[in-house]
């Protein structure tokens, strides 16, 4: 998964870098706003990011404040497992990224905010929301497709298809690897080794396999992206 007004600087980038942030409304007055702002999502600069944060706040203070036995039942009815996905797959899907696992305090919360205020400023709206969802569709279903099978042939319980899961965090994954490739050799490889090896110790300490897993492929996913993600960045 970082102005004042007066004489622009001079800006160094690498190919792989090469400067995009100035076809966004923010990017293109500099000065006007303080440096913070460039971190954080703008309605006109970062519009994807922004509306979808005010969706998730939404939501978690829906979680946090609400009946329980409420929560509880809208947590169950947005879940992708096996039941749901035989059974209304687009709706939970879309559903179930509408809730941050763990609330507004989560780490991926503060991730998504950075991470994807970053990624949408290099390569826009709409393909930043593209990668995003195809981090969040594909792990999902490469977790829980697995699970079904595992439930026909016996090896688990039937108990498995009704499997709570529900969250941001693949999606935020993806966008953590995508983001990756648009960064400097040094800092793009710090960023993998740093995210990749906290991923890798929450799968050692085994206390949610499967979505540990689905984290380590939606990094992944995103990682695949980069020639997608520099082309996009080149175009913008």
């Amino acid at each position: 998964m970082p102005r004042q007004r007066g004489r622009a600087p001079e800006v160094t980038t690498s190919p792989e870098t090469a400067p995009s942030e100035a076809a966004t409304p923010d990017a293109a007055a500099p000065g006007r706003r303080p440096r913070l702002w460039r971190i954080l999502p703008t309605p006109t600069g970062t519009p994807f990011t922004f509306g979808y944060a005010a969706v998730l706040a939404v939501t978690s203070l829906l979680a946090q404040y609400a009946d329980p036995s409420l929560v509880s039942d809208l947590h169950r009815h947005s879940s992708t497992d096996v039941a749901h996905l035989s059974q209304q797959p687009l709706l939970v899907l879309v559903a179930s990224a509408l809730w941050i696992a763990g609330g507004i305090a989560s780490p991926y919360a503060v991730g998504f905010l950075l991470v994807l205020t970053a990624l949408e400023r290099r390569i826009g709206a709409l393909r930043t929301a593209g990668v995003f969802l195809l981090g969040h569709v594909v792990a999902t279903l490469a977790t829980e497709i697995p699970v079904g099978l595992s439930v026909l042939a016996g090896h688990l319980p039937d108990s498995s298809l009704h499997r709570l899961d529900y969250g941001i965090s693949f999606g935020v994954a993806a966008s953590v690897g995508a983001l990756a490739g648009l960064f400097r050799p040094w800092l793009r490889w710090l960023v993998l080794a740093g995210f990749g090896g906290m991923l890798i110790d929450d799968l050692i300490a085994f206390t949610d396999p499967m979505t540990n897993w689905g984290h380590l492929l939606a990094l992944s996913i995103g990682v695949a992206t980069w020639p997608l993600v520099r082309r996009w960045r080149r175009s913008a």
